[in-house]
């Protein structure tokens, strides 16, 4: 057997009760081992530790798998009646029989020998304080992600000395456009009648740029885009419509004019915030230039973004009662955490435990483009961007030697690294403000709706970047930052677009399975570029998903109701086809 390939830990995503009666186990495998048991039962059914009689366990077999490059992932889940679990694997190849303890592998003959004092996996107390909760809302919600300065000018009749002209095409990151919260607010019956449900919006608090990540007063609207009643009026009437809000919270760093900065550049060491900052050399505080000398730290050795310290605990509760004041004075439902990987675990914890107090379903969302298993053990946030998904869909279609098994495993592994409620909240993104717009890839609009079939088919809470709803274009940061082209909105091109991207936030809203954590993988097709999948809802009900990423045509097997198609005629999905149907 494959020894190398097989892990179990009693933590994070292996091993953890998905509730109060629920206990989800997982284990990694080589491809070798073709059939698992797992031996499982309450640690003192054979009496207290130390007695006479045997502890053998209930046998059973795990019979759910994905597949990984190199290994497979066994998943199970039992419910243990006393909330304690003892277990150990069976594992099976062709010609051997191996038993998987915490302290390694033993033969029948090993395990069965008087006297041996057997080291099984221990799930010693479901506490249900220790259960990872995730808001249920999350993954019924269809996002759309505004950045305010370039979405919509509500009013027009302000004329701020640093506004240009509203304009279509490329853009800088020096320019104001004028958007605001008034504009959002009155596109809000646009914005229902698309389908959404949640608006992200990047930063509204007072700051310098156009982009709002260089925080000047946290507590404080930016009088660009309005203040405290027109944000209020706009989370109101969002509400009102069904539709949730969250905020961007800058936390890592800061503006170069927050007022804590402005009074240690001042003082220097002698300020009262001298901790709030990561200063190493005190003599170049007011030095102009990058960072990489070290003075101090900044995000991305910008100097006007001086890095916070988070392990501060005055820095903690300051930017605590910030969130609770958003929480209290606009009514948010959700707050992403900007560069949310380099914020301290400590102040994380102390911001969930206080927040979910004051309202327990807000939905705590950190930006980490890459593994974020660290951050997703229930104490810290819900869920993450899934920044590694939109990157693999990226790489698939980009690069044509990738075949469908590829796809698979890359999928497979989006959703094997954090715990199933983490996923069911994920917050899946095809482009961003940080990236190359979806259209500027590939400039293709059939592969643009296949990547969309899949991020409305797969576990999480997809979201629409402003404009992609019509595949506007844009090339990466400040190019992805286009104004919103209202004027063009009623176009016959638009139309049809708005109408494709409508009918897949219905059939997400509306199809169980499409919201569903459960997929496989039949593999039906020899067509190595033909991707398939099923997604399967509680109830058995099952759905197709069908895209034909190849350059030839593919005879679809099977019958079933169509739910949305393109490139489809008479049982023939054409290059670049889309075909999702119930069977």
């Amino acid at each position: 057997m494959e020894f190398a390939g097989v892990y179990h830990k009693t933590s994070e995503q292996m091993s953890y009760p998905l509730d109060e009666e629920r206990l989800v186990i997982n284990l990694k495998t080589g491809y070798d081992v073709k059939r698992v048991f797992i031996h499982h039962g309450d640690p003192f059914e054979a009496g207290i530790l130390g007695g006479n009689e045997k502890w053998t366990g209930k046998r059973e077999e795990i019979v759910y798998k994905k597949r990984l490059p190199h290994q497979l992932w066994w998943t199970t889940t039992l419910i243990p009646p006393y909330k304690r679990c003892k277990y150990y694997f069976e594992l099976q190849t062709e010609k051997e029989v191996w038993y998987y303890f915490e302290d390694g592998f033993l033969t029948e003959e090993q395990i069965n020998m008087d006297g041996r004092m057997l080291q099984c996996f221990t799930v010693p107390w479901m506490n249900p304080a220790d259960v990872n909760r995730t808001p249920e809302w999350v993954n019924s919600t269809v996002w759309y992600q505004i950045f305010p300065d370039r979405f919509c000018n509500g009013t027009p009749e302000k004329k701020d000395a640093d506004i240009v002209p509203w304009q279509t095409g490329k853009v800088t990151n020096k320019e104001k456009y004028g958007g605001d919260l008034e504009g959002i607010r009155r596109k809000l019956p646009y914005l229902q009648d698309l389908g959404i449900t949640g608006i992200y919006l990047n930063p509204i608090m007072e700051a310098e740029t156009n982009h709002k990540y260089d925080t000047t007063d946290y507590t404080k609207i930016d009088p660009s885009f309005g203040d405290d009643g027109t944000m209020r009026h706009l989370v109101s009437e969002a509400h009102d419509r069904g539709i949730r809000i969250m905020v961007d919270a800058v936390f890592n760093h800061c503006g170069r004019k927050f007022a804590p900065w402005l009074d240690v550049q001042e003082k220097g060491r002698e300020s009262t915030y001298a901790d709030w900052f990561m200063v190493q050399d005190w003599s170049g505080i007011r030095k102009m230039g990058d960072t990489r000398d070290g003075r101090f730290y900044s995000f991305a050795f910008a100097d006007w973004m001086p890095k916070l310290n988070t392990n501060n605990e005055e820095v903690i509760r300051y930017f605590c009662q910030v969130c609770e004041g958003w929480i209290r004075k606009y009514d948010i439902d959700g707050i992403r955490f900007d560069v949310g990987n380099e914020v301290s675990h400590r102040f994380l914890k102390r911001m969930r435990e206080h927040l979910k107090k004051i309202k327990p379903d807000i939905y705590l969302l950190g930006e980490i483009w890459h593994d974020a298993s660290q951050w997703l053990t229930g104490d810290e946030y819900d869920s993450v961007m899934n920044y590694p998904l939109m990157s693999g869909i990226h790489d698939f279609f980009l690069d044509q030697t990738m075949g469908k098994e590829e796809f698979e495993y890359m999928v497979n592994r989006c959703y094997t690294m954090y715990m199933q409620q983490n996923n069911n909240v994920l917050f899946n993104l095809l482009d961003s403000h940080d990236t190359e717009r979806l259209m500027n890839r590939f400039h293709d609009l059939d592969k643009f709706y296949q990547q969309f079939a899949v991020l409305f088919t797969l576990p999480g809470s997809p979201c629409i970047y402003y404009g992609t709803e019509i595949a506007m274009e844009g090339g990466f940061d400040p190019d992805c930052r286009r104004c919103m082209p209202w004027d063009e909105i009623g176009s016959e091109e638009n139309r049809e677009r708005i109408g494709q991207m409508k009918k897949l936030i219905r059939l997400r809203k509306e199809e169980e399975t499409f919201r569903s954590l459960h997929f496989h993988f039949p593999g039906n097709y020899e067509n190595p570029r033909c991707v398939e999948y099923i997604k399967l809802d509680e109830g058995g009900q099952k759905t197709e998903i069908l895209l034909n990423c190849s350059e030839v045509p593919v005879k679809v097997k099977g019958t079933g109701e169509v739910l949305f198609a393109r490139n489809y005629q008479n049982d023939i999905l054409e290059k670049n086809g889309t075909l999702i149907r119930r069977i």
